[in-house]
C-alpha cells in the first residue's frame, strides 16, 4: 500500500484501461471483478488509487490488509462494511443475525462464514440501489482469513448487482488467495517506461548505459526504482550508485526495498524510531493509541522526522508508505523492543472496549510463560469462535499454549489449538499442535480427543482404512469415560470404513460395527443419532433382516426431530450421509431418500451452512434422477457446483456422473470417471471405485456394450463395498444375460435376492423381479416383468419403470410378440424421451423400428429452453416468495434474482409474476409427454 502515489501512472496504459473498462461495466449496470496480482512495489496500490480518483458518481470503500500475527475474525470485513451498517437492518432477519454476530454487534449462535457473505452480498446490493459500488481491497493476502474467504465468496457470487470489486495481491505471499477470480498480472516496468519514471524521480537525464543498468537492477519495480533515487539528483546518479550507502543488488527486489527503508531509519531520532515501532506493532493504525501507548513509555511522540523521511503519514489514522516500511522498522527492531512496544500497547488499550486487541499484545509482551496471559488469550478465542472466527481462534489458542506455564493447561490448550486448525481446514499446523498436546500430560478424556482428532486428520487427507481403528479406540476411550461422545464417534468409525473402507475385514465396516454394539457406549443426547447407530451397527452384524428393522425405527425421529441449536443442527446434518447411505443401498427407499434429503437442504438453507448444503443437494438431485425428473436434478447439481466454486471446496460428481450415465452422455462421464478413479486409488477411496463400476455399468447398458457393462458392474461388486453393491448387482445380472453369461447372472440374482429380501419396498421388489425375469422364460417371465413395473411404480423409481418398460418389450420382440412388445416400446421411449435420458430412448427407438413401427430420432429441447438456475428461481417466483426470499433461499442477491427472471419472461413469452405458474406447467407438459415421470406420491 502507497500513500501519496505519483498522479502521472508510468508506462502502465494497459493496466489503466483494464480498470477504465471494469468502471465503465459498472456504470452500465453489471458487477465486475478484477484481481490485481505482483511482487511488493510493483504499483498494485498505485491502481487502486487511480480507479478510485475515476470513480466519478460511485461509491467507493475500502479495506486493507496488514501483516501482522494478530488475527482477529472479521476486522477487515468490518472495517469494509462499517459506512454502511446504517442498511443492517434493512437485510433479512437471519444474514442481519450474522453479520451483528460476526462484527461483535450482538451475542448468538457462531454464524456460517456463508451465510455472513450472503449478508454482505445482499448489504452491497441494497446500497449500490442508489450509486454503483466499488469495493477496494489492497493486500488481500494479509486480510484476516474469514474476511478473505468471505470477500472471495461475494465476488464469485456476483452477477447482476451493480458492484464491482478489485483486490490487490501481492506474490509470492498471496499465490494461491483469490485464484480462479479475473486477473491481471502487473510486471516489471518496459525499459522506456522506467527509463523515464527514473528520469522524472531524479529531475533530469541520465546516461543511458548507467540509466539502462539501474532499470535492469530494479527489474522495472516502481518502488525500487523511485526509492533508491530518492533525495538523488541525475548529477549524483551520473555514475551510479554508491554502492557504500545503498543494499546489494542481488536478492529479491522487495528485500534490497525493505533494507533500503531499513537503512534511513538509523538516521531518526530515537524517540521517533520508537514511535514508528509502536506503529509498526499496533496494525490498526489508530493514531489516539499510538499516542497514549508513547506516553507508557515516556517518549514524545515526534514523528516529524519520519513524515519528512517519507516513511509514514499521521492523521486520524497512521499509515505507512508501504508494508516493506511497516516490516523494515518491526523485524529491523531488537526483540526486548518489540516486547516492550506490545507492553506498550497492551497498557494503552481499553480492556473493556477492546480486550481481544488488549490481550493478543499482552501475549506479544511476554517474554516467557504467564498463566494470566494465556488465560486472556483463551478467553479472547472463545470470543472468535462465538463470532464464526474459527481461524483466529486456533491462532490465539496457539499462542495461549506457548506462554502456558503448567503443562496440564498447556496439553489441554495445545489440543484445542488444534481441532481449532484442523476445523479451519489446516491439517499441518493440526498435526504440529497434536503432537505439542501428546508430550503434555492429558486426562483421559482428552487423551481420547487427540486420538480422534489424528484419525479425522488421517481421514482427511486419504480415505484408507487405517483412519477406523483409530477412530474406533477413541470411542472405546471415551466409552470408559462416560463421555457422550463415545457413540458419536463409534458412528463416525462406521462412517469412515462406509466411506472409505470394505465392509469385511479386521479393519471393515462389520468389525466396526461389532465394536460399537459390544460397547456399552452411554447415550449422546440425541436420540435419533443413537437410533441411527444402532440400526446401522444391526445393519452390518446382525443381517439385514433386524437391521432394517431397527433403521425404520430411527427415520421418524430423523425426519422429524427437534432440533433447538445450530450445533444441533449441524450434528444432524453430519449424520445425514450415514443415514442416507443406509436407506439408498439396503432399505431401496426412496421415499425415504427423499425425505432426509429435503431435510437435510431445508436445514442446511436455514441456518446458512454452504458446505452442508452442497452435499445435501447431491443427495437430492439423485432423488430427482430416480423420479425420473432430470431438469430438476441438473438444476440441484448446477446448484451445489455454484456453491462449491463459490465456497472453493471441490464439487461432488456423484449426481453429475448418475445424470450424464442415464442420458447415456458417454464423453461427458469418461473424463469425471477416469479423474475420479485416479483420485480414488491413490486416496484409497473404496465407496467411490464402487460408484465408479455402477455408474459404468449403468451407462455401457444403456448404450447396449454389454461387453463393457459386465466388466464395470464386476469391478464395482468385487470392491465390497457398503453402498453400491446392489445397484452394480442389477447392471451385472443385464449385461451377463445379454452377454450370455447365465452363470454370471444367476450367481448376481443370487446375492441381489438376499440383499432385497429384507429391504421390502417397491425399488428392493422391483429389482428383484426384473432381475429374476431376465434369466426366467416364458409366463413366468412374463409374469415377473408385469410385477417390477407395478412395484417400480410403487416405489416412485420413474427411470426403472421406464427401463423396464423397454426390457419387457425387448424380451416380447424377440419371443415374435409384436403387438405387445410395441405397446412396452412405446411406453418406453415416450417415458425416455420425456426424462431426455437420450440412450435408452435410443435403444427403445431402434427396437421399435426392428418391429417394423417409425419413430423420431430424440429431438433436442429448444434454446429457449430454461436453465436450472432459471428455473428455480421461476419455481419459487410462482410459489409467491419475493426476490429477497428467493436470494436469501438461493445465496445470491435480489438483482441476480431480478435478472434470471427478466430472461424467463422472454423465454416463456410473459410479462409479469401472475403469468408464472401457467407458464411454467404449459412447459412441464410439454417436457414430461403424456406419461410424465411416474413419479408416485
Amino acid at each position: 500500500m502507497i500513500v501519496s502515489p505519483l498522479p502521472d501512472l508510468v508506462g502502465r496504459q494497459r493496466e489503466c484501461a483494464a480498470l477504465d473498462e471494469l468502471l465503465v461495466g459498472l456504470r452500465a449496470g453489471g458487477a465486475r471483478v478484477l484481481v490485481l496480482r505482483g511482487e511488493a512495489g510493483i504499483g498494485k496500490s498505485v491502481l487502486l488509487e487511480y480507479v478510485a480518483a475515476q470513480a466519478s458518481r460511485v461509491r467507493v470503500t475500502r479495506a486493507h490488509g496488514i501483516e501482522a500475527d494478530m488475527e482477529l475474525p472479521y476486522a477487515s470485513l468490518h472495517q469494509l462494511c462499517t459506512p454502511f451498517l446504517d442498511e443492517l437492518d434493512n437485510l433479512p432477519e437471519p444474514q442481519r443475525d450474522a453479520l451483528r454476530v460476526a462484527f461483535g454487534m450482538a451475542a448468538g449462535d457462531p454464524p456460517d462464514r456463508f451465510l455472513v457473505g450472503l449478508a454482505v452480498l445482499t448489504l452491497l446490493t441494497r446500497v449500490s440501489n442508489t450509486r454503483p459500488v466499488l469495493v477496494l481491497v489492497d493486500d488481500a493476502q494479509w486480510l484476516d482469513q474469514v474476511s478473505l474467504q468471505t470477500l472471495e465468496f461475494v465476488a464469485r457470487r456476483l452477477l447482476a448487482e451493480d458492484v464491482a470489486m478489485a483486490f490487490a495481491v501481492r506474490d509470492p505471499e498471496g499465490e494461491s488467495t483469490l485464484s480462479g477470480l479475473p486477473t491481471l498480472r502487473l510486471d516489471g516496468l518496459d525499459t522506456g517506461a522506467a527509463g523515464r519514471l527514473l528520469e522524472a524521480a531524479v529531475g533530469g537525464r541520465l546516461e543511458k548505459r548507467v540509466r539502462d543498468r539501474f532499470v535492469a537492477e530494479m527489474r522495472g519495480n516502481p518502488l525500487a526504482l523511485i526509492e533508491f533515487s530518492r533525495g538523488r539528483s541525475a548529477a549524483e546518479m551520473a555514475y551510479g550508485l554508491d554502492a557504500s550507502s545503498h543494499p546489494s543488488p542481488q536478492g529479491p527486489v522487495a528485500s534490497r526495498v525493505e533494507r533500503d527503508f531499513a537503512s534511513r531509519l538509523g538516521a531518526l531520532p530515537a524517540d521517533t524510531r520508537t514511535l514508528l515501532l509502536i506503529a509498526a506493532a499496533e496494525p490498526v493504525g489508530d493514531a489516539r493509541l499510538l499516542v497514549r501507548a508513547a506516553a507508557r513509555l515516556k517518549i514524545v511522540p515526534y514523528a516529524a522526522p519520519a513524515k519528512a523521511a517519507g516513511l509514514i503519514e499521521f492523521g486520524e489514522s497512521v499509515r505507512f508508505r508501504h508494508p516493506l516500511v511497516r516490516s523494515a522498522v518491526y523485524h529491523g527492531a531488537e526483540p526486548e523492543e518489540r516486547r516492550a512496544a506490545h507492553r506498550a500497547l497492551a497498557q494503552a488499550t481499553d480492556p473493556v472496549l477492546d480486550p481481544d486487541r488488549r490481550a493478543w499484545h499482552a501475549a506479544q509482551a511476554a517474554d516467557g510463560p504467564d498463566e494470566e496471559v494465556a488465560a486472556g488469550l483463551e478467553q479472547t478465542a472463545d470470543r472468535a469462535r462465538q463470532r464464526g472466527g474459527i481461524a483466529a481462534e486456533a491462532v490465539l489458542l496457539e499462542r495461549a499454549a506457548e506462554v502456558t506455564p503448567d503443562p496440564w493447561r498447556r496439553g489441554r490448550r495445545a489440543l484445542a489449538a488444534a481441532e481449532a486448525h484442523f476445523s479451519a481446514a489446516a491439517p499441518d499446523r493440526a498435526t504440529e499442535l497434536a503432537t505439542v498436546a501428546e508430550l503434555c500430560p492429558l486426562s483421559a478424556l482428552d487423551r481420547a480427543r487427540l486420538m480422534r482428532l489424528r484419525a479425522r486428520i488421517l481421514f482427511a487427507r486419504s480415505r484408507s482404512d487405517e483412519a477406523a481403528p483409530l477412530l474406533l479406540d477413541a470411542a472405546a476411550q471415551f466409552t470408559a469415560a462416560q463421555s457422550p461422545l463415545a457413540r458419536e464417534t463409534y458412528l463416525e468409525a462406521i462412517s469412515a470404513t462406509i466411506f472409505g473402507g470394505r465392509v469385511h475385514g479386521p479393519t471393515g465396516a462389520r468389525a466396526a460395527a461389532i465394536a460399537a454394539r459390544a460397547s456399552g457406549a452411554p447415550p449422546s443426547g440425541s436420540e435419533a443419532a443413537d437410533l441411527l447407530l444402532d440400526g446401522v451397527a444391526a445393519l452390518l452384524a446382525d443381517g439385514y433382516e433386524s437391521g432394517l428393522a431397527a433403521l425404520r425405527g430411527a427415520l421418524d425421529l430423523l425426519a422429524h426431530e427437534e432440533l433447538g441449536t445450530r450445533e444441533a443442527t449441524m450434528r444432524w446434518l453430519l449424520l445425514a450421509p450415514v443415514a442416507l447411505e443406509a436407506f439408498i443401498h439396503y432399505a431401496w427407499d426412496l421415499h425415504a431418500w427423499d425425505t432426509l434429503s429435503s431435510r437435510a437442504v431445508r436445514l442446511a438453507r436455514d441456518i446458512g451452512a454452504l458446505g452442508a448444503l452442497q452435499p445435501a443437494l447431491i443427495y437430492a438431485a439423485g432423488v430427482h434422477i430416480h423420479y425420473g425428473d432430470f431438469a430438476e436434478g441438473a438444476r440441484m447439481i448446477e446448484e451445489a457446483d455454484a456453491l462449491a466454486a463459490a465456497t472453493g471446496h471441490a464439487p461432488h460428481k456423484y449426481a453429475t456422473l448418475v445424470l450424464a450415465a442415464w442420458r447415456g452422455e458417454a464423453d461427458v462421464a469418461a473424463r469425471i470417471i477416469d479423474e475420479a478413479r485416479e483420485r480414488a486409488e491413490q486416496r484409497g477411496e473404496v465407496s467411490l471405485l464402487g460408484a465408479m463400476g455402477y455408474i459404468q455399468g449403468l451407462l455401457f447398458n444403456g448404450l447396449a456394450r454389454y461387453e463393457d457393462a459386465l466388466a464395470a458392474a464386476r469391478t464395482a461388486i468385487d470392491h465390497d463395498g457398503f453402498n453400491f453393491t446392489g445397484l452394480s448387482l442389477v447392471e451385472h445380472v443385464e449385461a451377463a444375460t445379454r452377454c450370455g453369461e447365465a452363470d454370471q447372472a444367476r450367481a448376481s440374482l443370487a446375492r441381489l435376492l438376499e440383499l432385497t429380501r429384507a429391504a421390502d419396498s417397491g425399488w428392493a421388489r422391483g429389482a428383484a423381479a426384473r432381475c429374476q425375469a431376465l434369466l426366467a422364460e416364458g409366463d413366468e417371465a412374463d409374469r415377473l416383468y408385469r410385477t417390477a413395473i407395478e412395484e417400480f411404480r410403487r416405489g416412485g423409481v420413474a427411470v426403472e419403470v421406464a427401463r423396464t418398460h423397454l426390457l419387457y418389450g425387448e424380451w416380447l420382440r424377440r419371443n415374435q410378440r409384436r403387438a405387445p412388445a410395441r405397446e412396452q416400446l412405446r411406453t418406453a421411449h415416450r417415458m425416455f424421451d420425456g426424462m431426455r435420458a437420450h440412450a435408452f430412448a435410443e435403444r427403445a427407438r431402434r427396437e421399435l423400428l426392428a418391429t417394423g413401427e417409425h419413430v423420431r430420432a430424440l429431438e433436442d429441447r429448444p434454446a429457449s429452453a430454461l436453465t436450472p438456475q432459471e428455473s428455480q428461481v421461476a419455481a419459487l417466483a410462482a410459489d409467491g416468495m419475493t426476490n429477497a426470499k428467493i436470494g436469501a433461499e438461493l445465496f445470491i442477491s435480489p438483482h441476480t434474482v431480478e435478472w434470471h427472471l427478466r430472461k424467463v419472461y422472454t423465454k416463456l413469452g410473459i410479462n409479469s409474476r401472475r403469468a408464472l405458474p401457467g407458464a411454467l406447467a404449459n412447459a412441464a407438459a410439454a417436457d414430461l409427454g403424456d406419461e410424465g415421470t411416474g413419479r408416485t406420491a
